[in-house]
């Protein structure tokens, strides 16, 4: 059995698409829904593209979309299946795409929350202000960090699923395991496959961030909240709907994020110690 930190759908988008099929395009509705509903202006950046399913859906919608992945099998997988936007092989932790290019940063389905650290959380951020027109939106959808306040471990028993492509069956157990020192949700995932190919072993992670935290980071950066709720989304249980308005709670298991880039300069702190990023506290 193979053991390797990756993901078998990453590798194989054509498998991602298959596991994960949105036929009602509700992620990419549900951002561009957001981006109407706050006047953003035509030109979005998508960070953690993936299969380009939903950068392609706002191509459609009228956009002028670039759209970014750190994997190259993803993107060439975009090209080919859902043209329209400009693909490009990036970082979300230290992107730089120029100043005040985009009206818009969008960051579905947790790809966020690949940013492990203080220091990556604070890259990306420090990237998106800086490739942000001034008003410019940063739209986030992510797993909830407080969902898992005071709540028992992730379930003991992993979870199961099976699904076939093209006359192969893949079956998968997954295993989530909450490492609050480092503050990640950790996966481990298991896949089989009726083909004859060798079992797989997967190691994930997402970092957990609560959503006070979120705000000090945003408001660091110089960015002002204007939405952080927890539904309804395109994961949530019931999904969004055209029309459907933005909750007012923070306790279901995805945070949806709406911020705009302040006129003014980032918050800075005075000479000396620096202040923690996540605290604001001083030594």
């Amino acid at each position: 059995m193979r053991d390797r930190t990756g993901n078998l759908l990453t590798d194989h988008p054509e498998l991602y698409e298959a596991r994960f099929p949105d036929p009602e395009h509700l992620a990419g509705r549900w951002a561009q829904d957001v981006l109407c509903r706050h006047a953003a202006g035509p030109t979005v950046l998508d960070l953690g593209c993936g299969t380009g399913r939903d950068a392609a859906w706002l191509h459609r919608a009228g956009r002028r979309v670039t759209a970014a992945d750190l994997s190259r099998t993803m993107l060439a997988h975009a090209r080919a299946h859902h043209p329209g936007p400009a693909y490009v092989t990036a970082d979300l932790s230290r992107f730089d795409f120029g100043q005040r290019v985009f009206d818009a940063v969008v960051c579905l389905d947790s790809s966020l929350l690949y940013c492990h650290t203080n220091e990556q959380l604070d890259g990306f951020l420090r990237s998106c202000r800086r490739t942000l027109v001034p008003g410019g939106l940063l739209v986030a959808e992510m797993r909830n960090g407080a969902y898992f306040l005071g709540r028992d471990e992730p379930p003991a028993a992993p979870s199961t699923a099976r699904f076939t492509w093209h006359g192969t069956t893949y079956r998968s157990t997954t295993a989530l395991r909450v490492d609050r020192a480092a503050q990640l949700l950790r996966r481990t995932r298991s896949w089989t496959a009726d083909d004859g190919s060798p079992p797989v072993v997967e190691h994930s992670a997402w970092r957990l961030l609560l959503p006070q935290e979120l705000r000090h980071f945003l408001a660091v950066h110089g960015f002002d909240v204007l939405a952080l709720h927890d539904g309804p989304g395109p994961r949530t249980e019931p999904a969004w709907q055209p029309g459907a308005g933005t909750g007012d709670t923070a306790d279901g298991d995805r945070l949806h994020l709406v911020a705009r880039k302040s006129t003014g300069n980032p918050a800075r702190t005075p000479a000396g110690d620096p202040a923690h990023p996540a605290t604001g506290e001083r030594p």
